[in-house]
């Protein structure tokens, strides 16, 4: 009977205790969820390919790729020397270069290839414009010999435009990519203080793999195609008309 007593007991004070923590649920701001969610998955998160290119300043080389269709991130950064953890001010004999992570069924490493040589000039030696340096030297970073062929069939195409100078453009396998410290991420975005408040704000490292800011990034330079940029264009008034505080998807 002792037992039966001190059992009942026990069990008031257990449903005392439940029913405590259930009434201070909203008092203490906690919510206890009627199920746990399934897991979203992230379109991004499907298989992607990764492409490395130098073609001078870094902050311009992002710009161009940010925009492409099909290019989910880009990152600069580093690559093609031997300096172990290079930085800005003391690179080596890196060169600048941008990663672009990409969606080979909307677009495939031919394609960068063409935005590559028509976005700089293959040759001038070590240097893009008022840029000159052994940094800003013009490289085809490859992963596989499938890469190497196409690279190396593209370099002969770009070399029969014209024959009067030499296209000084280097074709390496891609060994480490070291990325950039993070001031040098999405450069041209930075400098336009309206689209960054467009998209929140968003924290340094959310903003360097933001599918968003990398466009952005490129429509900020005025470096996306035509069509894009007129999207982008439309996109921003529709906002700015209709009071929406912030872009979320392109």
């Amino acid at each position: 009977m002792k037992q039966s007593k001190r059992d009942l007991l026990v069990l008031h004070v257990l449903q005392f205790v439940i029913i405590s923590i259930l009434m201070a649920d909203g008092a203490l701001g906690i919510r206890f969820p009627d199920r746990i969610p399934d897991r979203v998955m992230d379109p991004t998160s499907q298989p992607l390919k990764t492409a490395v290119l130098a073609l001078g300043s870094f902050w311009r080389s992002e710009a161009v790729f940010g925009c492409l269709n099909g290019v989910v991130r880009t990152t600069v950064g580093y690559a093609g020397g031997s300096k172990t953890y290079p930085e800005f001010r003391s690179l080596g004999d890196h060169a600048e270069s941008v990663q672009i992570e990409y969606d080979p069924k909307l677009i495939n490493f031919r394609q960068l290839l063409e935005v590559f040589w028509s976005s700089h000039d293959s040759r001038q030696i070590f240097g893009q414009g008022p840029d000159v340096g052994y940094q800003y030297r013009s490289i085809i970073f490859t992963n596989g010999t499938e890469e190497a062929r196409l690279a190396a069939v593209s370099k002969e195409r770009e070399q029969t435009r014209s024959k009067s100078s030499i296209v000084t453009t280097q074709i390496q396998q891609l060994g480490i990519f070291y990325p950039a410290e993070p001031e040098h991420q999405k450069f041209e975005l930075k400098r336009n203080p309206f689209l960054l408040q467009l998209i929140g704000n968003l924290p340094e490292e959310e903003l360097a793999r933001s599918s968003l800011a990398a466009k952005l990034n490129g429509y900020a330079a005025e470096l996306c195609p035509l069509k894009t940029q007129k999207q982008i264009d439309g996109k921003i008034s529709d906002i700015i008309r209709k009071g929406w505080p912030i872009l979320r998807e392109m």
